[in-house]
């Protein structure tokens, strides 16, 4: 898979597209208050080198908000900081190479529902 061919609902069968409610990302990202830890990640690439040697990549598209983005060099860059913590990395790291903890007590998102 590359990059722009992510999942469309439109492949879907009319029948379960049209029971989907309608979901934006951006509308549940306007709902979180970040209160980022600058000094401590919550989130790293263990080995560099592995994930050179890993041809799908699918970090760059398991994660809803783009934390993971392919730098000018051809290395996985993080951006902790966007976050939502759903742990979809971890999942989607074929390699077991991300590693994923909760941020710091008073750190994280905060979802804000109502």
């Amino acid at each position: 898979m590359k990059r722009g061919d992510a999942f469309s609902v439109k492949k879907l069968p009319a029948q379960l597209r049209e029971s989907l409610p309608a979901v934006y990302v951006d509308d549940w990202l306007v709902s979180i208050k970040y209160f980022v830890d600058e000094e401590e990640s919550h989130l790293k690439i263990q080995e560099d080198e592995l994930c050179a040697r890993c041809e799908d990549k699918p970090c760059l598209y398991f994660c809803p908000v783009n934390v993971y983005t392919l730098g000018s060099d051809g290395r996985i860059q993080v951006a902790y900081q966007a976050c939502v913590e759903c742990g979809s990395c971890r999942v989607g790291c074929p390699y077991d190479n991300i590693e994923w903890k909760l941020p710091r007590g008073g750190y994280g998102v905060a979802y804000k529902f109502g």
